[in-house]
């Protein structure tokens, strides 16, 4: 009996997907449970497994178009088996959002695009089977050289549109690995039929198609900065003593290692264990208030952002902290989180401080009451013991859901964070 492939609800969130690559061709034999294609959902990069067995007889997708969830994309049968009726049932190859892999460059005025209807939420699948490892998949017998590269599909696609040989790139990437920024960097060869750089000159703009991630953002910011009532409370920690215990902790030896990070991330969970009025959700006609702090930690992608969770952050030591931050941020660039990884988070911490941002505000990541934005360790001229000396300080601000949270509430959060971070023995007891 035909088994139907269809466009899987990957993550929680996922209403499209968009095919990175088809690791079985038609006519390949298949057994329920082998990988199919390798999908990019809203979130990361996941493997589409088969649900029959069978051959692959017909793919009703290319590389690099996008689909809704439920969407038909494949047909697995027996070799001699009639598919044609079920073919034709499926919706037509042009209705799949097709991603060019090119970016569309015009120098004329733009025209004006319809905009298409959001595709309908689809109950979600059975569990979806994350790919495993960092790596990208193994290639298919023949595959080019450049797809043996380690390097991550954003950047295989931008190779391929700009006409290079990844063999020739230099990875900046953890293990070498190839990422958008090397491909940007690097020069496209000469020649014709090469597409032309971005930055050609005469060009008065480019159009460049929106990942699954973008997308994604792209709601949920208007679902956010929109709807709800926020408001903004910021303070001024000193980080001398912080800066003391780090030190000390690092001439312990490699496992003792923390960043400011790590250590701004433990006293946030602490303080919300204390204050489960800020630890809490925000249900259209309930609050739900925590008693577990899951602490979402935003990682900056190649293409977006994402944030992996420390569940029950207020219970784990300083060094467990740091050791899962490093492997949660380490596989979100990779793309390679798998969904509980990045979903479920009570409360989040955006921190652009290793950017030099001073001080900023970070968007409430619904149905969460508040964020917290970290700035950058400085040294400022503070009084002192009576006299202006150099202290190392850090501006927080926290952006607050006021139907769940009031000012004064907020205010008391911040009192007992700062106690924390400017006493960070009370951390490590």
């Amino acid at each position: 009996m035909a088994t139907k492939v269809v466009m899987e609800a990957l993550s929680p969130t996922m209403e499209e997907g968009r095919l990175v690559k088809w690791l079985k061709n038609e006519g390949d034999q298949v057994k329920s449970g082998d990988v199919l294609a390798e999908v990019e959902t809203d979130k990361a990069i996941m493997e589409l497994v088969a649900r029959g067995d069978g051959v692959l007889r017909k793919r009703l997708i290319q590389e690099n178009a996008a689909a809704p969830v439920g969407t038909l994309i494949a047909v697995i049968a027996g070799p001699d088996e009639k598919i044609d009726e079920l073919v034709a049932e499926a919706p037509a190859a042009a209705e799949t959002k097709s991603q060019p892999a090119a970016a569309t460059v015009a120098t004329g005025p733009p025209a004006k695009e319809a905009v298409a209807p959001a595709p309908p939420q689809q109950p979600a699948p059975r569990a979806p089977q994350p790919a495993s490892g960092a790596a990208a998949p193994s290639p298919e017998p023949g595959a080019s050289s450049s797809e043996r590269t380690k390097s991550s599909p954003l950047a295989r696609r931008l190779a391929a549109e700009r006409g290079l040989d990844l063999t020739s790139v230099s990875g900046s990437g953890p293990g070498g690995r190839i990422v958008k920024r090397d491909v940007e960097s690097a020069r496209a060869p000469s020649g014709d039929g090469q597409r032309r750089a971005p930055t050609a000159p005469g060009e008065d703009y480019r159009d460049t198609p929106l990942t699954q991630i973008r997308k994604t953002i792209a709601r949920r910011l208007a679902e956010s900065i929109g709807p709800i009532p926020t408001f903004y409370l910021t303070a001024e920690f000193d980080m001398e003593r912080v800066a003391e215990m780090r030190s000390a902790m690092a001439e312990m030896g490699e496992e003792y290692k923390v960043s400011f990070n790590d250590i701004v991330l433990k006293a946030v969970a602490t303080a919300l264990a204390q204050h489960p009025e800020c630890n809490a959700h925000w249900l259209g006609d309930a609050i739900r208030y925590w008693n577990r702090v899951h602490i979402g930690m935003a990682v900056a992608i190649e293409d977006g952002l994402i944030t992996p969770v420390i569940f029950d952050a207020d219970r784990k030591r300083l060094s467990e902290i740091a050791r899962e931050a490093r492997e949660l941020a380490g596989r979100a660039r990779d793309r390679r989180l798998k969904p509980d990884e990045y979903t479920g988070s009570t409360f989040s911490v955006s921190n652009l401080g290793m950017f030099g941002i001073d001080h900023f505000t970070a968007i409430i990541n619904p149905p969460e009451a508040g964020i917290l934005a970290i700035g950058a360790i400085e040294p400022r001229p503070v009084v002192h013991n009576d006299a202006v000396i150099m202290r190392r300080r850090m501006r927080v601000t926290m952006s607050c859901d006021h139907r769940v949270i009031d000012g004064a509430t907020g205010a008391k959060f911040l009192q007992t964070l700062r106690r924390l971070i400017e006493n960070p023995l009370m951390l490590v007891y």
